[in-house]
């Protein structure tokens, strides 16, 4: 899947060489915005101007959500460590997957909206990573989440005890998760899990707001993106590079004297090992 996730970054090149042109002196087109019938405005946005939550300046770097546990939409990812915890709490009753009767997952609109998809059929790897009760299930019922778990033939994707769970699973939003997942000194993303057993048993509920990787858990994140960094150099480059880009990153005073051509060409490699 080498063009998952490509939006975000496709949006950020696209920006930047806009940047590149203007300082360069391109003038563009002054009413691409606001001219009547085919401005922007007019197409797009229902003859509303654009309205911004702050002025221009350091918010989304500071905002910025590493990706740290799991290869999962942003919007599961604490549904997945709580289904870690309640895949924790079965075991030590002496119990697993094969129990659960239902469960109920308290959410946020976003995830209802974009990854709430209870009934749909998981035809291939784009269904199943972006539906949340694939995401639990599998967890649930094997204690891991990987991206294998999403490919056609695999495990999960296999697994009738998997397709029969996520069948069990609904999402309801919680207003109030959706009020913190926008509210923009918050900008939590959180959900939590209901589960009944077929004892008649209901496990405590299990919340967890916002995501490892999330400004509200920086520094408990920073350990383990260390530790993906190095994971996904080690294929690449020989252990004493390694060595060098981690102190690289680690040196702030130096990195920020660098060249952004001078650090990106660091990872160049004269053939690439496909």
């Amino acid at each position: 899947m080498s063009r998952k996730s490509w939006a975000a970054g496709d949006a950020c090149q696209r920006a930047v060489n806009l940047v590149l042109k203007v300082q360069k002196g391109e003038q563009g087109v002054p009413t691409v915005l606001s001219a009547p019938t085919w401005g922007f405005y007019d197409v797009l946005f229902k003859e509303k101007k654009f309205a911004f939550q702050r002025p221009y300046g350091s918010y989304v770097m500071e905002n910025v959500l590493f990706k740290v546990s799991y290869p999962a939409e942003f919007h599961s990812q604490t549904a997945i460590e709580a289904a870690k915890h309640i895949h924790a709490q079965l075991k030590e009753r002496g119990k697993s997957a094969e129990e659960i009767k239902d469960i109920t997952i308290r959410t946020h609109e976003a995830c209802v909206r974009i990854i709430d998809k209870q009934l749909k059929p998981m035809d291939n790897f784009a269904d199943r990573d972006h539906c949340i009760q694939y995401m639990v299930a599998t967890m649930l019922v094997f204690n891991r989440l990987e991206a294998t778990d999403y490919t056609d033939g695999s495990e999960a994707a296999t697994s009738p005890l998997v397709e029969s769970l996520r069948k069990r699973i609904k999402c309801i939003e919680d207003p109030q998760f959706t009020k913190d997942y926008h509210q923009a000194t918050l900008r939590s993303i959180p959900n939590a899990l209901t589960v009944n057993l077929h004892d008649g048993t209901v496990l405590e509920e299990v919340v967890v707001e916002a995501p490892l990787g999330h400004k509200l858990r920086r520094e408990e994140a920073k350990p383990e993106i260390l530790k993906k960094y190095k994971r996904h150099l080690g294929p690449h480059f020989a252990e004493e590079r390694v060595k060098e880009l981690i102190q690289l990153g680690n040196d702030a005073p130096r990195l920020e004297e660098m060249g952004a051509d001078q650090y990106v060409d660091l990872y160049v490699k004269e053939k690439m090992d496909w």
